[in-house]
């Protein structure tokens, strides 16, 4: 049974007489449509709010293991990978020729459990169940997206012996964890209600438009708050945002609100002096919008 020739799904009927085969066709039926449901849906990747979604973190203990906390996570195949709680894995250095950068990935594997044999005749016997699971690895190679989800790297060098969380996560040194390139699990469209992306929508318009007239009397940094603004909107308008990163966006609109705020202030005194505009928090109204509204929408 195979998609490229269509799904067959099992059809019972009177007098039926069922072997093996059919019923493992019929568990790879399920098995096949998940799998491109997961592939065609959603991106490979950590999912997000499950268990300690999957996050590496250095163990403290002046040594070289790692913690993995529990999570899921979907693979390029669209396999599930579920780790139920922490894995601690631990790094040799000897195991490899330094400096090297070293993977920590999550591979799916399989396996038959729950052997049973009929002692009242032996030609009948197998295992009941397949059991799905998967396991962390350490691997010198550049990860395969299709086979496995990076989880974290670290790039090993002589006379290290302990690994660290990263100081600076944007920028991670020698012998610290780097959770950069960790891929996060995407999903097809938004969960969030009707009426909060209106909101959500009708804020960002507001914030774009405030920025857009800035940006005709001559203050520069209205032309970055406005462009922000826009990427947000359209992602807005491609159902890309819920309660995963609708704060962290408004987050970026704010920091670029305050630039504006901040280039009026060193650089356009005549618009200070406007009516309008007769001090700082009036001319962070849009902020003070923004804010509001994003508090409105996190109480809905």
């Amino acid at each position: 049974m195979s998609e490229q020739h269509g799904f067959k799904r099992i059809n019972f009927f009177k007098g039926f007489l069922t072997t093996e085969k059919d019923w493992n066709d019929a568990e790879q039926y399920h098995i096949e449509k998940r799998q491109l449901h997961a592939r065609s849906l959603h991106a490979p990747g950590v999912v997000a709010g499950v268990g300690g979604d999957l996050k590496v973190i250095a163990r403290a203990r002046g040594d070289m293991s790692v913690e993995v906390q529990s999570g899921y996570a979907v693979d390029g195949q669209g396999r599930d990978l579920y780790v139920p709680e922490p894995v601690i894995k631990t790094i040799n250095p000897d195991d490899y020729k330094l400096p090297q950068t070293v993977y920590l990935v999550l591979r799916y594997y399989e396996e038959f459990s729950d052997f049973i044999a009929y002692k009242e005749n032996l030609d009948y016997k197998g295992h009941r169940r397949v059991l799905e699971s998967c396991k962390v690895e350490l691997s010198q190679t550049e990860p395969d997206a299709q086979r496995e989800v990076e989880l974290a790297r670290i790039t090993l060098e002589k006379g290290m012996t302990r690994v660290r969380d990263a100081r600076d996560a944007s920028d991670p040194r020698p012998g610290e964890l780097d959770l950069r390139f960790a891929p996060r699990a995407g999903v097809a469209g938004s969960w969030l209600a009707p009426a909060t992306k209106q909101k959500f929508a009708a804020t960002i318009t507001f914030l774009r438009k405030c920025a857009t007239e800035f940006a005709r009397r001559g203050v520069h940094g209205a032309r970055d708050a406005s462009a922000t603004a826009n990427a947000v909107l359209v992602a807005c308008l491609a159902e890309s945002v819920d309660l995963r990163n609708a704060f962290g966006l408004f987050e970026l609109l704010l920091d670029a609100q305050g630039e504006l705020v901040f280039d009026i202030d060193a650089n356009h005194g005549e618009i200070a002096q406007k009516r309008e505009l007769p001090n700082t928090a009036a001319r962070s109204s849009c902020c003070a919008a923004g804010l509001a509204r994003a508090s409105a929408m996190r109480r809905a």
